[in-house]
C-alpha cells in the first residue's frame, strides 16, 4: 500500500508563522490544475502505478481555495493512473471558505476526513498569527462539521504563543470541546528563520514564549483532552479511539508515499529507499520544467534511526524486533544503559517496545537526540 500527497500551494494571506511553501497569486489555480493532472499521467505505467494506494491527502497551502470541479478532476486522473482503494482521503480546509454547500460537494467527491486549522478563538492571537479567518468563521465552521456527514475530522490549535496565558488556551478548548471532536491537532508554536514572527523574533520586537511556559500549556491540553476520551498518540496528535489519522501514521511507520505539486516530498521503499522532493517554484512547476531534486538514497541505518525518532514521537513507540528485524538495528550498550537510566525517571517504558511517558514526552526532541547519536 501507497499513499499519495498534493500540495495546492495557494493562501489568501500569509500567516506570521507559517514556513510551508505558498503564494498569494490564487489566480493561477486553473494553470496549477492542468500541470498537476499532466503530473499525474506522467506517473502512468511506472512502478509507482503498480502499488494499491490507501491514502490521499490534499495540504498546503489551502485546498479549500478549490472549486470542488477542481477536486473532482484532479480525482478522476488518479482513479485514472493509479490502483485506488482508499481507506482515507483528507481534505485540509480554512474556517472562512466553508459552506454547506462546500461540505457536501466534498463527500460526495470521496472526501472522508477535513482538516480545519483554527489555531485559536481568540481575536488578538488570530490577528497576532495573521490568520484569514475569524472567530466567528471557526465557530460557524465547527458548527457545520458537527453537522455534517464527516465521521472524522482534525481541528488545528497552537499554543505557546508569546503572549497567550493558560486563561486564553483554556478558553480555546472549552469552546472546541464544546463541539467533542473526533480529532485534534495541537502544535507548540515554532519560531521558523525566514517567516515574518522569525524576522520580528530577530528584531527583538518579539520575545518568544519560556520553555517552562510552553510546558505547561502542553500540559493543559494534554489534561484537558484526555478528560474527554481524545487521547495522545503523537506528540502533536490526540484522537477518539479509531479516529487516529491513517496517512500521517503511515509516514512515521516508512510506508511509500509520493509527493505531487512544488514542494511536495516523496518516499519509496523497494529493493532500495530514495527520498526526493520537488522545488518550492510554482512558475518552474507551471512552465513543465522537472523541479524534482536527485533521489536520495538511504541507507538501513538512516531508517533505522529515522524510525525510531518518528516512533518514539507516538505512543506505541518503536518496536525492538521490528528495528531488528526491518532495520537490521540493534541498540548498543550505551544506548541500553541511557534507555534504563530514563526508565528509572519514569521518562519511558522498555519491555518490546521503547515508549515514552507523558513526563518523557515533554523532552521528546532532546531524548530522541541523545538516544540516537549514542553508540
Amino acid at each position: 500500500m501507497s499513499g499519495i500527497y498534493i500540495h495546492i500551494p495557494f493562501c489568501k494571506q500569509a500567516c506570521s508563522y507559517c514556513d510551508f511553501y505558498f503564494v498569494t497569486r490564487t489566480s493561477e489555480r486553473e494553470s496549477f490544475i492542468r500541470r498537476l493532472i499532466r503530473e499525474i499521467t506522467n506517473y502512468r505505467d511506472s512502478k509507482y502505478a503498480d502499488e494499491t494506494v490507501d491514502t490521499i491527502y490534499f495540504g498546503g497551502g489551502t485546498p479549500s481555495l478549490l472549486e470542488p470541479v477542481q477536486v473532482e478532476r484532479i480525482l478522476d486522473e488518479l482513479d485514472r493512473t493509479f490502483k485506488l482503494d482508499i481507506r482515507e482521503l483528507t481534505f485540509e480546509v480554512n474556517p472562512d471558505d466553508v459552506t454547506p454547500e462546500f461540505l457536501r460537494a466534498l463527500k460526495e467527491l470521496g472526501v472522508t476526513r477535513l482538516s480545519m486549522g483554527v489555531q485559536s478563538f481568540q481575536p488578538d492571537l488570530l490577528e497576532f498569527m495573521h490568520r484569514a479567518h475569524s472567530r466567528e468563521e471557526a465557530l460557524r465552521c465547527l458548527e457545520l462539521l458537527s453537522q455534517s456527514e464527516f465521521e472524522s475530522y482534525t481541528v488545528d490549535l497552537i499554543y505557546g504563543n508569546p503572549e497567550q496565558d493558560l486563561q486564553d488556551l483554556d478558553k480555546d478548548l472549552d469552546l472546541l470541546l464544546g463541539f467533542d471532536p473526533p480529532h485534534v491537532s495541537a502544535y507548540s508554536l515554532t519560531i521558523e528563520p525566514g517567516t515574518r514572527l522569525g524576522k520580528q523574533v530577530k528584531l527583538g520586537r518579539i520575545a518568544p514564549p519560556e520553555d517552562d511556559k510552553v510546558a505547561d500549556h502542553f500540559d493543559l491540553v494534554n489534561e484537558r483532552l484526555q478528560a474527554k476520551g481524545i487521547r495522545r498518540y503523537e506528540v502533536s496528535n490526540y484522537s477518539k479511539p479509531g479516529r487516529e489519522a491513517v496517512h500521517n501514521s503511515n509516514y512515521w511507520e516508512h510506508e511509500n508515499y509520493l509527493g505531487l505539486g512544488p514542494a511536495a516530498h516523496s518516499f519509496w521503499w523497494d529493493q532500495k529507499a530514495v527520498r526526493w522532493e520537488e522545488e518550492r517554484n510554482l512558475c518552474g512547476y507551471l512552465r513543465g520544467e522537472d523541479i524534482s531534486s536527485k533521489p536520495e538514497e538511504l541507507t538501513t541505518k538512516q531508517l533505522a534511526e529515522e524510525r525510531l525518532m518518528m516512533g518514539l514521537r507516538t505512543r506505541r513507540g518503536v518496536s525492538v524486533k521490528e528495528l531488528k528485524e526491518r532495520y537490521h538495528y540493534q541498540l548498543s550498550e550505551k544506548q541500553m544503559v541511557y534507555v534504563k537510566e530514563r526508565e528509572n525517571e519514569q521518562k519511558l517504558h522498555f519491555d518490546e517496545h521503547i515508549r515514552l511517558t507523558d513526563k518523557g514526552i515533554k523532552i521528546a526532541d532532546a531524548i530522541i537526540l541523545d538516544l540516537v547519536t549514542l553508540h
